[in-house]
């Protein structure tokens, strides 16, 4: 089947990551034609970048305006349009698709929740006036509703630590043997100074990576320099593809991360992490994350469940640190029980039995 993806890119990274990966995983391993239409290109392109050509070559790339100014558009009218987390499609799309012999059928793919009621309003139908069948799916973390993106699955083990891709090598080369790593992904609104203080004041080596822009937020070279202890060594990363990303998750002992694909990523890697969830101003963030916190810890004893909570609250590492290896433990159990709920091929697979 042939399918139009629209990704309207809201907060950078996240909402092209899983629109880029959900795009691959249906064309490589489900073999279906995938076209992307999306509103900032060279960022989608930045995250497929490092892809196998063989995978990134079969899909499509287009800009938004697009869908409109092909002239072959009305000849390849899709079988699938995906509205991913809800942006409306353009009206001249619409107007298009309104004249097909054969209607589309439209999945608004919302925002990936861990909350109890999207298991009463996934795959539920979305009338709309113009006739065309349009469904509601819930990507989440129960067997009841859409599933997670589990392509492609982390690997574990040595051999995995030894692949360091060639744009991370440098950097790679500056970890100190036998010191902790800590990647930091974050929205800008995270206390982050005061974070990293408090965690230098305990005493432990710990090399800290930055992904890209993450040097700019703290101040490193500017007027202000922030003032680490030399147990703490802070290194920036380059903006790396997504895959490259993935590898840098699986290789730290503990991840901050953000937005939904990283997040997902992240405990794919089997590792304890902070998820920075979207700040919203209605505080809707906090329910999401709370209802996360439920399943996350529903089999962790209550030394784990506290420093969970407080590390992901952003209490400062001295309130929480000394949790870290049992917490490792359990982010590796975790790690098994989302592939055991995921082995029907998880998100794109249940939008492909779903659509037929």
């Amino acid at each position: 089947m042939r399918w139009d993806i629209f990704c309207q890119i809201v907060d950078n990274y996240g909402d092209a990551g899983v629109c880029w990966r959900l795009a691959r995983s249906l064309s490589s391993l489900h073999g279906q034609e995938v076209r992307i239409f999306c509103d900032d290109l060279p960022t989608l392109n930045l995250l497929a970048s490092g892809v196998d050509p063989a995978i990134k070559d079969k899909i499509d790339i287009q800009p938004w305006e697009a869908c409109y100014n092909n002239a072959r558009h009305p000849v390849q009218t899709p079988d699938v349009v995906i509205e991913a987390f809800g942006c409306e499609l353009p009206e001249r799309y619409l107007a298009g698709l309104f004249i097909a012999p054969i209607k589309p059928l439209i999945i608004n793919l919302e925002y990936l929740s861990a909350e109890p009621w999207i298991v009463d309003f996934h795959a539920k139908a979305s009338p709309q006036s113009h006739g065309i069948s349009k469904y509601f799916f819930f990507p989440g973390f129960q067997k009841e509703v859409g599933g997670i993106l589990v392509d492609p699955i982390p690997p574990e083990g040595e051999k995995v630590a030894k692949q360091i891709p060639y744009d991370l090598k440098a950097v790679w080369a500056k970890l100190r043997s036998g010191a902790k790593r800590i990647s930091i992904f974050c929205y800008p609104g995270a206390p982050l100074r005061k974070w990293l203080e408090d965690l230098g004041a305990l005493g432990e080596d710990v090399d800290i990576l930055l992904t890209h822009g993450h040097a700019e937020l703290l101040n490193l070279y500017g007027e202000q320099p922030i003032q680490l202890p030399s147990n703490l060594q802070l290194l920036s990363l380059p903006f790396v593809s997504q895959d490259d990303l993935d590898w840098v998750l699986s290789q730290c002992d503990f991840n901050i991360v953000r937005g939904e694909d990283s997040f997902v990523r992240a405990q794919l890697a089997g590792k304890p992490f902070i998820w920075h969830i979207y700040p919203q101003e209605d505080r809707a963030h906090e329910v999401k994350l709370a209802a996360f916190l439920d399943l996350y810890l529903e089999e962790a004893n209550q030394e784990l469940r506290l420093a969970t909570i407080a590390a992901m609250t952003w209490a400062m590492p001295s309130q929480w640190f000394k949790a870290l290896d049992l917490w490792s433990t359990h982010s590796k159990a975790w790690r098994m029980q989302l592939l055991k709920n995921q082995e029907d091929g998880g998100l794109a697979a249940r939008l492909l039995r779903f659509v037929a």
